[in-house]
Parts: C-alpha cells; sequence; structure tokens
C-alpha cells in the first residue's frame, strides 16, 4: 500500500469526513416533515429534486472536470454545495425546491471529479487498490455519519445542517492546499458528448457493462427497500435488519481492500461477472425463508459479491477512458451505478405488492443474466486478444481501442 499516491490518501481522508458528515441525504425528508411542517408530499418532491440533481451530476459533471480542471471542478463544486447545505435551515420552502438540485448536482460533480483524480494519480491497470482505499474510507465514514446525525437530531436540526455544510467547506479548503494544481484547461475539442459516445460505441465491454450495472443496481438497493419490509412482514425484529447492514459494512471495511490486491491482476470482467452472480445468488436465499441464519448467510453472499464487483468495475471503468475524458467516463459509470437510487423502490415495491413471491427469484434471476452477460463478453474479448495475437494486461481494459475511437 506503500506505493499509493499520497493524493489518493488525501481524497481518502477527504470522502471519510465527508461521509462522517453528510446527513442531508438521510435526514432531509425528516426534517421537511418535521420542524418545517411539509405535508409528505411536498416533501417527497424536495427530497425526489436533491435525488434528481444527483442523478444528473453524477452524468454530467465529468464534463467540466475534463474541460476545466478536475482539482477546480472538486473545489468550485464543493463550495456550492458546502454553502447550500449550510443555508437550509433559514431557506423558504420555496427557495429548498430551487437549492436543494443544485446542492445534489454540486455534491455529484465533485464526487466525480474526486474519482478522476484518483484515476489520474495511478497508471492504467493499477487503480483497483487506490478505488478500494477511496471507497473504504467512504464506507468507514457512513458507520459514523447516520448514527452521529441520529444524535444531533435530538437536538437541533440546524445544527445538523450546519455541521454538514461547515465540514464540506472544512475538507474543500484542505484539499485546496493538498492536491497538485490543474493541467491548463484544456480545448473543447476532444471533450464533447459526440467524443464520448463515439468512444463508448467503439468499447463493447463497456457497452455491456453499463446496462448490466443498472440491473444489478435496482437488485442491489432492494436491501434498503424492500428488504426491511420483508423481514418486517414476516415477523422478524428491525434489530435483525440493522444487524444485517452493520454486517455488511464490517465486511466490507475489512475485506474490500486485501481481497482487491489479491484479484488485481486477473481479468476485470471475470470478477465483475462472478461478483453479479454472488449478488444474485444472496438476494435468492431470501426467497428460502426469514430465519434469522438463513438472513445473515444471504448477507455474506451478496456482500461478497460486493465487494467482488464495486471495486473492480469502477477501476475497470477508468482504465478504459481516453485521458480526455476520465472525468465523464467516471461521471457515465456512476450515475448507471446508482440509478438504483431512483429506479429500486417503485420497482420493488410494484413487484412486492403483486406477487411478493416472485420479488426474490427475479432479483436473483436478473443480477446472474447480468453476470452472465458480462463474464462471457470479457471471454469473448480474451478470445479475440489471443486471435490477434495480443491480450490486454488482465485489469487494463479496452482503453487502447476507446482512445483511438476518440483521436479518429
Amino acid at each position: 500500500m506503500r506505493d499509493i499516491p499520497r493524493v489518493v490518501w488525501t481524497l481518502a481522508a477527504g470522502r471519510f469526513v465527508n461521509a462522517a458528515g453528510s446527513f442531508v441525504a438521510f435526514y432531509l425528508f425528516l426534517y421537511l416533515t418535521g420542524p418545517r411542517g411539509l405535508p409528505i408530499g411536498p416533501a417527497g418532491l424536495i427530497s425526489g429534486a436533491l435525488g434528481a440533481g444527483m442523478l444528473a451530476g453524477n452524468f454530467t459533471g465529468g464534463w467540466f472536470g475534463d474541460r476545466f480542471g478536475h482539482r477546480r471542478t472538486l473545489l468550485v463544486a464543493s463550495a456550492v454545495a458546502g454553502v447550500g447545505t449550510l443555508a437550509v435551515p433559514w431557506l423558504p420552502v420555496a427557495g429548498l425546491a430551487l437549492v436543494m438540485p443544485l446542492v445534489g448536482y454540486a455534491a455529484a460533480a465533485s464526487g466525480v471529479a474526486q474519482g478522476a483524480l484518483v484515476a489520474l494519480a495511478v497508471p492504467p491497470g493499477e487503480r483497483r487498490r487506490s478505488v478500494a482505499v477511496t471507497r473504504a474510507a467512504f464506507n468507514a465514514g457512513c458507520v459514523i455519519g447516520p448514527p452521529a446525525g441520529a444524535l444531533l437530531v435530538t437536538y437541533s436540526f440546524t445544527w445538523l445542517f450546519v455541521i454538514d455544510g461547515v465540514l464540506t467547506l472544512l475538507v474543500r479548503a484542505v484539499t485546496a492546499r493538498l492536491l497538485p494544481a490543474d493541467p491548463p484547461p484544456r480545448a473543447a475539442g476532444g471533450t464533447g458528448i459526440r467524443d464520448l459516445w463515439r468512444a463508448v460505441r467503439a468499447d463493447r465491454g463497456l457497452l455491456a457493462l453499463l446496462p448490466a450495472v443498472v440491473v444489478v443496481d435496482v437488485v442491489y438497493r432492494q436491501l434498503y427497500s424492500t428488504l426491511p419490509v420483508h423481514l418486517r412482514d414476516h415477523g422478524q425484529p428491525v434489530g435483525l435488519y440493522a444487524g444485517l447492514i452493520a454486517l455488511g459494512s464490517a465486511m466490507i471495511l475489512c475485506l474490500e481492500i486485501p481481497v482487491t490486491a489479491v484479484l488485481r491482476r486477473h481479468s476485470a470482467l471475470g470478477i465483475i461477472g462472478a461478483g453479479y452472480a454472488l449478488v444474485g445468488l444472496g438476494f435468492g436465499l431470501f426467497s428460502l425463508g426469514t430465519a434469522a441464519w438463513l438472513a445473515v448467510t444471504a448477507m455474506v453472499v451478496l456482500t461478497c459479491g460486493e465487494i467482488l464487483y464495486k471495486t473492480t468495475a469502477t477501476a475497470h471503468v477508468l482504465d478504459a477512458s481516453p485521458p480526455a475524458l476520465v472525468g465523464q467516463y467516471q461521471g457515465l459509470y456512476t450515475g448507471a451505478a446508482t440509478s438504483g437510487t431512483i429506479l429500486a423502490p417503485p420497482v420493488g415495491a410494484l413487484v412486492y405488492t403483486v406477487a411478493p413471491g416472485l420479488l426474490w427469484p427475479l432479483c436473483a434471476a436478473a443480477a446472474l443474466t447480468a453476470g452472465l452477460l458480462v463474464w462471457s463478453t470479457g471471454r469473448r474479448g480474451r478470445s479475440a486478444g489471443r486471435s490477434g495475437g495480443t491480450e490486454p494486461a488482465p485489469g487494463a481494459g479496452p482503453e487502447p481501442l476507446a482512445a483511438r475511437a476518440t483521436r479518429e
């Protein structure tokens, strides 16, 4: 781990602090329907606007980094997110409706720029460990954040947003001093939407991976929507669900970095496909019953799948990106890989309402199919590489092909 650049450790520390102090997404709806006294409908619209802004920021925020520099984008977006969050308690309701999508967009664009800086600090093919370090830092912060927010809520919702905003601005100030300066802003050529789609269309592995991760993310995020309802409806206490989430977080913190280090020379798409399959198997186990031991087993299996696919897929997409499009590739994948936050609750709720017994088998089938698609794509890519006389290094991804498409 000593060869990981200081920039990566700096960004990982920032992710930890931001995650530990990130309360808006968890408690905004509670705040709007509580101290603000809004009905559920308007509160849902404002909360949904925050999520919509984040999704838009994930998909499009990378262009700013590719065009103007990722450090500049990170600093500007962090400032907007921090000031917007800090202002929440004093904004009128109409102001919240306008500001929350902007806060969501800025926070997501900041995250995309951060991911691009991690990628550019490490050579292609060596990025999995760096991604694992930043993910571990984020997950460690998430273990602290929600309980700390719950304690603050009992005292004052105002302090909840003030501390979140102040921490964001403090991390920005420290990051501004520690990160190296950006190169001069790029010319507009080579970083536009047409260049991005031309590069993506030339990359068969990425074309298979993006829709597959949307499917798997919809499955995975049933963990936070229909699973607690399923356990409650079958007589299990909420403590079991809380224990499952804690177990998954502990496994990720303890295992993700060493597993990534051991597997970093193996085929990325093969590992991703295996991870998707394990997610499917884990959710399939929930269809066998709701005994505590079975739920724990299912959580262990699906978390093993998460450990395999999330870091590897992120690094693989970054390895595949041409240098001028790193931010947009990062944003494209992040948007696809978080689409379940919007799609999973309504899709899962619909299936659970109409045919509750089919939800977990359908989840298993969807994730297993996605895993098979990605695995077979990787296998065909390796076969094509051998027949052409060259085979890409494991984990390196199809970067030369994507780069060539951008230059044309």
